[in-house]
């Protein structure tokens, strides 16, 4: 483009602005602003197991809302230190996951639990289609267009972010000790999923799960929503919930995640991959 008399324009360098996913807050969700063109996101589904003051605790004992059943314990610190070190953008959910689970589609049967590990919940027991499809027009469907337009920010600058969702598991189930420190969940996209593998297991001290003890082929869930079906690389991060209870252990896998991260980002090999927009498909495609 040139200016009437033929001169060509000045140019400006783009501004900071130009590529920031700028904070945001609902009821349903808090985004963590940062830079949209270095090539990451990060989601925590399970940040919280508080309730919006109506509903109480759904008849929950207080006990009971300091178990995994509530939310993920340590993920919200773990995600908002990696966010804070690597200056990328972050998604978190203000309420627990026995209100509505948003790590799953909108029809799956465990979208609102009525038993959770044993435990009734008793604001659930008799739930109804009105009150379900009042959740998941309050505080699923916000939190997904929200997360959305966290995305699509940074498709905006040109680069494809990878989506790092951060959960964490008990140390056992049903007697049995969990000997993993931390597992990789994922589907048919191997991009980030490979690579996050390789950076924990460079550690010889850890004991990294693939796929364990869960799966990651789960239709309708957050990765497969926003990562399956547009094309990202995604995977989750699963670590083990008393490395992550406390601060201390929050800092160190905060700084262990973000040091991975850092290094793909920057890899002339992997970086350039894990911004490429591909369509793996899933395995419960056949379903």
């Amino acid at each position: 483009m040139r200016d009437a008399d033929g001169a060509e324009p000045a140019r400006t360098s783009p501004s900071a602005i130009d590529f920031a996913v700028a904070d945001a807050r609902d009821e349903a969700f808090t985004v963590l602003g940062g830079r949209a063109d270095l090539g990451f996101v990060l989601f925590c589904d399970h940040a919280s197991n508080a309730f919006p003051r109506e509903y109480g605790t759904l008849g929950m004992p207080a006990a009971e809302l300091e178990r995994h059943i509530a939310y993920d314990i340590g993920a919200a610190g773990v995600v908002r230190r990696i966010a804070a070190a690597t200056g990328v953008p972050a998604i978190l959910s203000h309420y627990s996951r026995l209100l509505i689970d948003l790590n799953r589609g909108p029809d799956d049967p465990t979208l609102i639990m009525r038993l959770s590990d044993g435990a009734v919940v008793p604001g659930n027991r008799h739930l109804g289609d009105d009150e379900r499809r009042a959740r998941v027009a309050r505080f699923y469907d916000p939190y997904h267009a929200a997360a959305g337009r966290m995305i699509d920010r940074c498709l905006d600058t040109g680069h494809p972010p990878a989506i790092l969702s951060v959960h964490t598991f008990t140390p056992s189930w049903k007697g049995d000790a969990r000997p993993w420190h931390a597992s990789i969940l994922w589907d048919k996209d191997p991009r980030l999923a490979h690579a996050l593998l390789d950076g924990l297991r460079a550690d010889p001290a850890l004991v990294v799960g693939d796929n364990e003890p869960y799966s990651g082929r789960l239709a309708g869930d957050s990765m497969w929503r926003h990562g399956t079906m547009r094309g990202l690389a995604h995977a989750i991060v699963e670590i083990r919930q008393d490395l992550v209870a406390a601060e201390d252990g929050q800092i160190a896998w905060a700084e262990r995640l973000a040091t991975i991260m850092c290094r793909l980002m920057a890899c002339d090999r992997i970086g350039p991959l894990l911004r490429r927009i591909e369509h793996h498909g899933s395995h419960t495609d056949a379903r």
